[in-house]
């Protein structure tokens, strides 16, 4: 079977991708992890204008969706610019709230987080840790403990993170919001959710990573030709193309299965995490390697690239708990 997009699909990550290029997503990445939002909520407004959070969202509350091959377009240009904020809990918010069943809380949040005016996130205490990842700059903090969802009023101090764009914070979950079977099974959904296109942000950004360090192996001259002449070179280059490459269909395979209710679907996306997040990993080793001590200065863009990868390895299901999943399906 071969996955390929069409021509809309196309045009869609053509016109995320020159957006994001021209909105100078480092500067604001920076801006982010410094703790000023400003920045990083202008271009969450142009994200949800071109449509992104729309995509998780259902028609009956406002949006577009849930249109999961979508969101991994949308997903891999984001991770390809690296844009900083809680994006991928904000979906996997919209896509809890869907399932949860309580008309009360969807009508609350969804057509807010799909009009891009409720930044939200989420914390699955059973499986994503006792962190929700920029609490300070949510407008809705949801707190899923087993069978219970409450609505949190506030966090503690930012923990210390591989990315420190990624700001994390342990909520508190005070205000009830809904109790019984309805809540796990929302959270595991929305889990998957979270897992796809976390997958689908580490495919992006491991291409920029490649890309970057590829320009650098052209421009970067050793005994008076460029370092990407030497065979060791091409060879690491070839190993991290060859590992995204394997992961994209992964994810478009997860993607249909997500949109189809396919009963196989948390197999295909744990096995498209782990390719994506390792495939990330190995681009990020790469580019630290080629450039050499540039790699691991902080005032070097690719830094933010770098970091991303590492974090996002572990974020929404560790590499080992996605290879168990595949190997229990």
């Amino acid at each position: 079977m071969r996955f390929l997009l069409d021509e809309e699909q196309r045009e869609f990550a053509r016109s995320l991708d020159g957006m994001l290029a021209a909105a100078g997503t480092p500067g604001v990445a920076r801006a982010w992890a410094s703790g000023d939002h400003a920045p990083g909520r202008a271009l969450w407004a142009r994200l949800a204008d071109a449509g992104v959070f729309a995509l998780a969202v259902p028609e009956r509350h406002g949006g577009l969706g849930p249109l999961p091959v979508e969101l991994g377009v949308a997903f891999t240009e984001i991770g390809r610019h690296a844009a900083p904020g809680p994006l991928v809990e904000t979906v996997a918010a919209a896509a809890f709230l869907d399932r949860l069943g309580d008309e009360t809380a969807a009508d609350a949040w969804l057509p807010g987080i799909a009009t891009g005016k409720t930044v939200a996130s989420l914390c699955l205490l059973s499986a994503a840790g006792p962190y929700a990842l920029d609490a300070d700059a949510a407008d809705v903090v949801l707190v899923v403990d087993g069978n219970t969802v409450r609505l949190s009023d506030g966090a503690g101090p930012v923990q210390l993170s591989l990315d420190p764009v990624r700001r994390l914070f342990r909520p508190r979950g005070n205000q009830l919001v809904a109790r019984g079977h309805a809540v796990a099974a929302a959270a595991a959904h929305a889990a998957d959710v979270a897992a796809l296109v976390t997958a689908a942000q580490s495919l992006g950004l491991g291409r920029t990573l490649l890309a970057r360090t590829v320009a650098h192996a052209e421009q970067r001259t050793q005994f008076g030709v460029p370092i990407g002449s030497f065979q060791a070179v091409k060879h690491r280059l070839a190993d991290a193309l060859i590992g995204l490459e394997f992961a994209e269909p992964l994810i478009l395979a997860a993607a249909l299965a997500l949109a189809q209710d396919d009963p196989d679907v948390g197999r295909r996306i744990a096995a498209a995490k782990v390719a994506a997040c390792e495939a990330a990993c190995t681009a990020a080793g790469t580019a630290l390697q080629i450039h050499g001590a540039i790699g691991y200065t902080d005032e070097l863009d690719l830094s933010l690239w770098i970091r991303k990868a590492r974090a996002l390895r572990s974020a929404w299901g560790t590499p080992a708990a996605c290879r168990a999943r595949v190997l229990t399906a």
